[in-house]
């Protein structure tokens, strides 16, 4: 079983691809029932987002792609055509005995079938309803479709990787996964403001941009330039911080990556690498001179560096104490010691696959833990059950529901 923190809470999730579904995903994490609601015979377009696609037990491809497992596991999966009038009266029936409902249609889709908050609140006054758009429902771009690669682009958080002479995409879609982290957040806190008196019992609409995400996510490097008014300059793989906060080619031609981030640690790291000289220079003596003078200082210790192998580097600073990793590949990374010791690959138990390597849950809690997972739904897999246990309906009404192409 997942988390008990959410226990007692009841989802709908309308949305597709990742910011919605992640953000369901993470109420279904902590404990909170999530019913995955998706198009007949289609399903969530995530599901056909591959290769790669997850293998069966003998080892043939099925057709469901990586990315859909990524973000849809502790989930019921029903299927609904949401454009019926039968099919909106079965939202209707499930919203009255949900909590939460997660939507991430474009801004005015959802009205034109009455399942909107404005709709949906009618049916249940005590409703959470996220509605994660690109642009926001207001605005002169409210109604423009949009991904992730864009709001990277637009915010400026291309602005902030990259080589000084070009801008660089993140490689993973970095603003959904920010924008569910956000929703998850906002809708415990509506949950909180609904359950403790202060909302009267009453539920809300909660309005969530991707756009706004990007942006809020630049964080002390947006505070930069509104503090300053100067661009700051892209640095590759180096910080923002202090100086050095970068990644530095070792001599057998592997990186890892030094913060040395105040005074104690720079003088850590020189008397590690025999050149207790650079902080009695006055250029590198403190945090603000090793700032102005960053680009003397990195080419000197980039040679520094190249006179020892990555793990020769590693073990001697881990001895000083000076923070430093190695710069990984993902099979690295799964096989280190500490991401092993904190569990954070598991094995879900899988239909079809038998089991499904996936990374866990991060969240520790220690009176609620994650302790057990339920893998992503086939398509449709609970039509019949949860449609008999909250919408009322029969299995012969289901069947025939079915035929007319509703579920």
């Amino acid at each position: 079983m997942p988390s008990t923190a959410l226990a007692g809470i009841r989802v709908l999730d309308l949305s597709r691809v990742l910011a919605g579904p992640l953000a369901a995903q993470m109420l279904g994490d902590l404990g909170a029932e999530v019913i995955k609601v998706e198009r007949p015979g289609i399903g969530d377009d995530a599901r056909t987002y591959g290769p790669p696609f997850l293998a069966d037990r003998s080892g043939r491809p099925t057709d469901t792609a990586a990315f859909y497992l990524a973000c849809n596991r502790n989930k019921r999966s029903i299927t609904v055509d949401l454009s019926t009038a039968r099919g909106q009266e079965i939202v209707r029936r499930l919203v009255a005995q949900c909590d939460v409902v997660v939507e991430n249609f474009r801004t005015g889709t959802l009205a034109k079938y009455g399942l909107d908050y404005a709709g949906l609140r009618e049916v249940n006054p005590r409703l959470v309803y996220l509605s994660i758009t690109g642009f926001g429902q207001t605005g002169p771009y409210a109604d423009r479709p949009g991904y992730d690669g864009i709001f990277q682009a637009m915010s400026g958080m291309m602005s902030a990787s990259g080589h000084p002479e070009e801008p660089m995409k993140a490689g993973i879609s970095i603003v959904d996964i920010l924008t569910s982290l956000y929703a998850t957040t906002a809708v415990l806190a509506a949950l909180r403001h609904r359950d403790q008196g202060g909302g009267r019992g009453e539920g809300q609409h909660i309005d969530l941009s991707l756009l706004d995400c990007g942006l809020a996510s630049l964080s002390h490097f947006a505070m930069n330039y509104l503090v300053s008014g100067e661009v700051p300059r892209r640095r590759g793989n180096g910080g923002f911080g202090g100086v050095p906060s970068q990644a530095f080619r070792c001599a057998d031609q592997r990186s890892l990556f030094l913060v040395a981030g105040n005074d104690r640690q720079f003088r850590a790291f020189c008397a590690a690498a025999g050149r207790g000289d650079l902080p009695r220079d006055p250029r590198f003596a403190d945090t603000p001179g090793r700032i102005s003078h960053r680009e003397a200082l990195l080419a000197i210790l980039q040679e520094v560096f190249l006179s020892k192998t990555r793990e020769e580097w590693l073990s001697l600073l881990d001895e000083y104490d000076v923070p430093a990793g190695p710069v990984n590949e993902l099979p690295q990374v799964i096989a280190d010691p500490q991401v092993r010791h904190r569990e954070m690959i598991i094995e879900v138990e899988h239909e079809e696959a038998g089991t499904v390597p996936m990374p866990a849950n991060p969240i520790r809690l220690s009176a609620t833990p994650v302790h057990g997972y339920a893998a992503p739904p086939r398509l449709g897999e609970h039509t019949e059950e949860v449609l008999g246990q909250l919408a009322g309906l029969t299995a012969e009404q289901v069947a025939e529901l079915r035929e007319r192409g509703v579920v």
